[in-house]
């Protein structure tokens, strides 16, 4: 049976005979649309800057074309001539995988593995943000246990002083609750 490949071939073929098609109905009008009424005196910085797209649109890679065709086929048929250019020299060059058509795209998408890559970062970073927070709770939180066994353990020595005859100490007992009060007023 025919692949994949095989489809993918004929719908570029198609789409390339279709804006031929087009190129040559429009044909006429733009010739007079764009080249003739430029103004002499600025006719300069348009051609510069239509070369300039054109070295922005074609890859390093992209040299199966003569500069001569390509100029020829531009002033032929316009903006669908270069359009049709396009297509073949990706027709020509590649083997119709997805990865060499979307390079000759308006702006690369992100492969899975980026994403994922992206995507694990997040994650990781996340991680090791809540370890930190979780850290740090950890810390006050016996920071905040030794404080209150310190005071307790100060406390307890206080009330469990005995007198010689075994008898609990009220005077340090009621020094301990003074003291107590003050702190609290």
């Amino acid at each position: 049976g025919r692949g994949f490949a095989f489809r993918r071939k004929q719908k570029i073929e198609r789409q390339y005979r279709k804006l031929l098609k087009k190129g040559r109905k429009v044909h006429s009008q733009q010739d007079n649309q764009f080249t003739d009424t430029y103004p002499e005196h600025l006719k300069h910085l348009y051609l510069a800057e239509e070369e300039m797209l054109k070295k922005r649109r074609r890859a390093p890679s992209d040299s199966v074309l003569s500069e001569e065709k390509l100029n020829k086929a531009v002033d032929g048929y316009g903006r669908y001539g270069y359009d049709c250019l396009v297509i073949v020299r990706i027709w020509s060059t590649c083997t119709f995988s997805h990865r060499s058509v979307m390079t000759e795209g308006k702006f690369k998408k992100k492969t899975s593995n980026q994403k994922a890559k992206e995507e694990y970062e997040k994650i990781k970073a996340e991680r090791a943000r809540k370890r930190e927070e979780a850290e740090k709770r950890k810390q006050q939180r016996e920071a905040a246990q030794r404080l209150y066994k310190q005071k307790k353990m100060e406390a307890y020595k206080i009330l469990s002083k005995k007198t010689k005859r075994g008898q609990p100490n009220l005077n340090l007992q009621m020094e301990f609750l003074l003291q107590k009060i003050q702190q609290n007023t």
